[in-house]
């Protein structure tokens, strides 16, 4: 598993590149650069490690070399996203300790939360990433579930008795149709991207044997346990905690073989993972990367690997001249060159 550390990462904000490094006694190295889609933020690590700005429009700050290259083999472009708008959103947003009420547990998605994943799908296929996107990873909740499906899933389910749907008509009182699993990239459930645990019903989630009869397609093999064991009803996860389990569900993310990777998660775990970083650029900075995500917000990083550690070679890099000839790489010739004259002139 590769740490982030030791390494500089670039991001995109406002018309200029601001380069970063993370500081740790790891040795191994890997490094995040943001691609910008709905809205701009940065993602990097939490305590141990540190964050350092090189260079930056700020005036008062050192400057640097701006633009980082990285082979693509060794990158991952990740699509993070937010639910749509769940029935606890709606008085949530208004009295936070709405979000304490039994009725909202495991809330799914209102009618404009469906609007707003019909939007998002149409983004996503309007704009490629739909045949881009090698796999979608969601969080076991009902609202994260549905909003995973119905942006990412098939198009124009029917009935088939060898394709099962990803979502089963109706699923979670929707009122929608099935969604096919055609024609889309695997939806993976996930743990370890799961909303700040604890004590709010809304983030409980129903156990995995119910939620594989709402979505047949999507998979839930890696989830261990099918009770709700990590909520707890008098317990709070910490921010530092949510934090954490953020960091690792990125290093988790580097294992996957899969090269460009949806996530659809929750407010909450992104914003206490997000708000971990940034403390030593101009708050500006810090400002925008700490930035709550809207309701089915969108916005795309990329993650870089900067070791060796688990690198795959490049399916697409092609190795020069067959069948090999005398011809020598330019940094050899130029040896060779620079060697001739110096002897040329000593005898001279």
């Amino acid at each position: 598993m590769t740490a982030l550390a030791n390494c500089p990462t670039s991001y995109y904000h406002k018309n200029k590149f601001i380069t970063l490094t993370f500081s740790s006694s790891s040795s191994s190295s890997s490094s995040v650069i943001l691609n910008r889609s709905f809205k701009s933020t940065a993602f990097t690590s939490r305590s141990p490690l540190s964050l350092r700005c090189f260079s930056s429009p700020h005036p008062d700050m050192d400057g640097g070399a701006g633009i980082s290259l990285y082979p693509s083999h060794r990158c991952k472009t990740l699509y993070l996203v937010r639910h749509a708008q769940g029935i606890h959103n709606v008085d949530g947003d208004k009295n936070f300790k709405a979000y304490m009420s039994p009725e909202y547990f495991d809330a799914h998605l209102t009618q404009l939360g469906w609007q707003q994943v019909d939007n998002l799908r149409k983004h996503v296929h309007e704009t490629g990433l739909s045949k881009r996107i090698d796999l979608v990873i969601v969080s076991p909740l009902l609202r994260t579930l549905q909003t995973a499906v119905g942006v990412f899933g098939g198009e124009g389910y029917e009935d088939r008795m060898d394709v099962v749907p990803l979502m089963v008509a109706n699923a979670g009182n929707s009122g929608r149709a099935a969604i096919s699993s055609l024609n889309c990239p695997p939806v993976i459930a996930v743990e370890l991207c799961r909303e700040h645990l604890g004590v709010h019903p809304c983030d409980k989630r129903r156990n995995i044997s119910d939620y594989q009869f709402l979505f047949p397609a999507v998979d839930f093999s890696l989830i261990e346990s099918d009770e709700d064991v990590w909520w707890k009803a008098n317990v709070r996860e910490t921010k530092e905690e949510v934090a954490a389990r953020g960091l690792k569900f990125m290093n988790w993310l580097w294992t996957r073989k899969e090269k460009e990777i949806a996530i659809v998660t929750h407010s909450g775990f992104l914003f206490h993972t997000l708000t971990a970083f940034g403390n030593d650029c101009h708050p500006s900075v810090k400002a925008e990367i700490c930035k709550h995500f809207a309701n089915c917000e969108l916005r795309s990083m990329v993650i870089v690997d900067r070791s060796m550690t688990g690198s795959d070679p490049s399916t697409v890099n092609y190795p020069g001249k067959f069948p090999s000839g005398l011809d020598l790489p330019s940094d050899v010739a130029d040896k060779k060159l620079e060697k001739e004259e110096t002897s040329s002139n000593s005898v001279e």
